[in-house]
């Protein structure tokens, strides 16, 4: 029986940030939005409490890799903020091994949160890794 569909078990993720290619990497955690909820209560009705959407809100984005030659792009692309720190357009691509791309999320107002470079010491046989966290206003269509 044939998939017609690859469940995209083995995965990366390309990272670009208003046309700079930051490269892949191999962990991408944080997709997703939650919505607020306010509850109000309605004298005489003791049946429920009103559940009433507020806001929604986005959970900052933790990407993940090996420490390779892209880490210049990702540490280029952080140094040319030092004049301020302009909202972004990031659009991340979960892709399989042969380069599918299994989904695509494209994300606006993007900021730096967090860059964490590899820890080098060589009392411990680690892979040397880095991990850029990212905040966003929200999901936009991947074709803008």
């Amino acid at each position: 029986m044939a998939q017609e569909q690859d469940p995209a078990v083995s995965v990366c993720f390309m990272v670009e940030i208003d046309n700079i290619n930051l490269g892949a990497f191999n962990s991408c955690e944080g997709l997703g939005c939650e919505v607020v909820m306010e509850q109000r209560e309605e004298g005489g009705n003791n049946g429920y409490v009103w559940q009433l959407p507020t806001r929604i809100k986005y959970s900052n984005i933790k990407l993940s890799r090996p420490v390779t030659k892209d880490t210049e792009k990702v540490t280029g692309w952080l140094s040319g903020m030092i004049a301020g720190v302009p909202r972004k357009t990031a659009h991340i691509s979960a892709m399989t091994v042969d380069g599918t791309v299994v989904a695509r999320w494209s994300l606006m107002d993007v900021v730096p949160v967090r860059w964490t470079g590899p820890q080098l010491n060589p009392e411990t046989v680690k892979v040397a890794t880095e991990t850029l966290e990212i905040a966003h206003h929200g999901f936009i269509d991947a074709g803008r």
